[in-house]
């Protein structure tokens, strides 16, 4: 029989033990700051009915869905009923209009989960991947203060993560439209059809976007001028983000676009009662969101020392998040931080740090003779809340402190007939290249104290 051989299918992330624990540590730092922000965990099935799922107007997005099919099925020719999600919003949205009136609103949730698209294999490009979204939606209304909060999550979770500096650009998506309208870009498919174009100004440049809206547009080239002056605006600081918000609202007239002013100035005002400092924050008119169910403010978030990365962490408000399935009005406003993406990207450039193990302690075994002993004291220990991993067959000792080193696991417990005869443990410490003795009694308080004690981080993992 020939063997299969084993390999990752393209566009899946799959990693060795110590980057997973790395990866691990990125998701639960993202779940520690949804949840002191006071958001609630949910799950929905990794598969949606179609019907359900094909309903948001997602432009490319819902072209590189995934169907599942069960053998029976496909061998009776029957289209397939089920898809795999490709975002997490649309399952939000059915979820929320599903259970409704058993939801206490604002209706705060935050979801970690595994999404699928047919993204064309290419490097960096992934078919499964993570997305951590947050979502506020409220019943009949949501205030645009909620809008602020979201900035403030964002702050702190990259201030935790310590990537280095990041900039969060807001824009308010009516501000962009009642501008357009103002220069004879009627709301409709061609206004729509600009804001996509827009929205890739930072990443292809002014020339090009100049070039875009003359040739495909046929826009007047002094409206074309007067448009990229106007997305090119970019805040400084608060005090500057005032003023520029006033200058428009004095130049401009268009209802739209004085509403996306008022709802401006108030994100603005709240989002620095929420502490945000103006360094990490600034008005970006070109940012847009390309789908076209963000109504109002939108963000994006770019580390300032990395900005070929593109956004990390973007979002927005919308007005109806669930149309498609209730009568219910149910506004909201969320982000996602597509952390699968991240993580590669991070792990490319060499910023992430090198992750220990999960193993806290080896217990070893050098005398078969000392099995009973070295498990009742490894028992002892994760009563105690050590992670204890045991020796199960005796060898040498340099072998098994090379082989707790390789892994990466700090402590290393020694228990010959020496220290049994004087009732001591002999603990090796890896990381501080130090040796101790201690009372099997006083073994679990010492190395707790030992391992919450800050050492320095392993240094960052070179890129690859």
């Amino acid at each position: 029989m020939s063997l299969v051989q084993p390999r990752t299918l393209p566009g899946a992330l799959e990693l060795l033990p110590h980057e997973q624990i790395a990866f691990q540590g990125l998701l639960d730092t993202i779940r520690t700051t949804y949840e002191r922000f006071g958001y609630l965990p949910i799950e929905t099935p990794v598969m949606e009915l179609a019907q359900v799922l094909l309903t948001k107007e997602g432009g490319e997005t819902e072209r590189q869905v995934y169907f599942a099919q069960s053998t029976g099925d496909r061998e009776a020719g029957r289209e397939p009923e089920l898809a795999l999600r490709f975002d997490l919003t649309v399952p939000l949205a059915r979820y929320v209009a599903q259970y409704e009136g058993q939801l206490s609103f604002p209706f705060r949730r935050y979801q970690i989960q595994r999404v699928y698209r047919g993204e064309r294999a290419q490097r960096g490009r992934f078919r499964e991947f993570y997305q951590c979204d947050i979502d506020i939606v409220g019943q009949d209304s949501l205030p645009v203060r909620y809008d602020a909060e979201l900035p403030a999550v964002i702050h702190q979770l990259f201030t935790e993560l310590d990537f280095g500096g990041f900039m969060i650009e807001i824009n308010n998506r009516k501000l962009l439209r009642g501008f357009l309208a103002d220069l004879g870009i009627a709301e409709g498919e061609q206004q729509k059809l600009v804001l996509r174009e827009v929205d890739k100004l930072d990443k292809r440049g002014p020339d090009w976007l100049r070039q875009t809206l003359l040739e495909r547009f046929d826009l007047a080239a002094a409206a074309v001028e007067k448009l990229l002056a106007f997305v090119g605006t970019r805040s400084q600081s608060y005090a500057d983000a005032a003023e520029i918000l006033d200058r428009l609202a004095a130049e401009h007239q268009h209802e739209l676009l004085g509403q996306g002013v008022t709802e401006l100035r108030e994100v603005l005002a709240r989002v620095a009662d929420f502490g945000v400092p103006d360094s990490h924050l600034r008005l970006n008119f070109a940012i847009a969101r390309g789908l076209d169910y963000y109504t109002g403010t939108v963000y994006e978030t770019v580390l300032s020392e990395h900005p070929e990365i593109g956004s990390v962490c973007s979002g927005g408000r919308y007005d109806d998040l669930a149309s498609n399935y209730t009568r219910s009005r149910l506004p909201g406003v969320g982000l996602s931080i597509g952390a699968t993406r991240l993580f590669w990207q991070l792990r490319e450039l060499g910023l992430y740090r090198q992750s220990g193990s999960t193993v806290q302690v080896l217990a070893a075994l050098m005398d078969e003779d000392l099995l009973s002993h070295s498990l009742a004291l490894a028992s002892r220990l994760r009563e105690a809340g050590v992670n204890v991993q045991t020796q199960l067959e005796a060898a040498k000792l340099g072998r098994q402190l090379k082989y707790a080193d390789r892994a990466g696991i700090r402590f290393v417990l020694i228990v010959g007939s020496d220290e049994l005869s004087r009732g001591v443990v002999t603990v090796k410490d890896l990381r501080a290249q130090t040796q101790f003795e201690v009372t099997p009694e006083a073994l679990a308080g010492e190395l707790l104290q030992r391992l919450a004690a800050a050492l320095p981080s392993a240094p960052a993992e070179p890129a690859r």
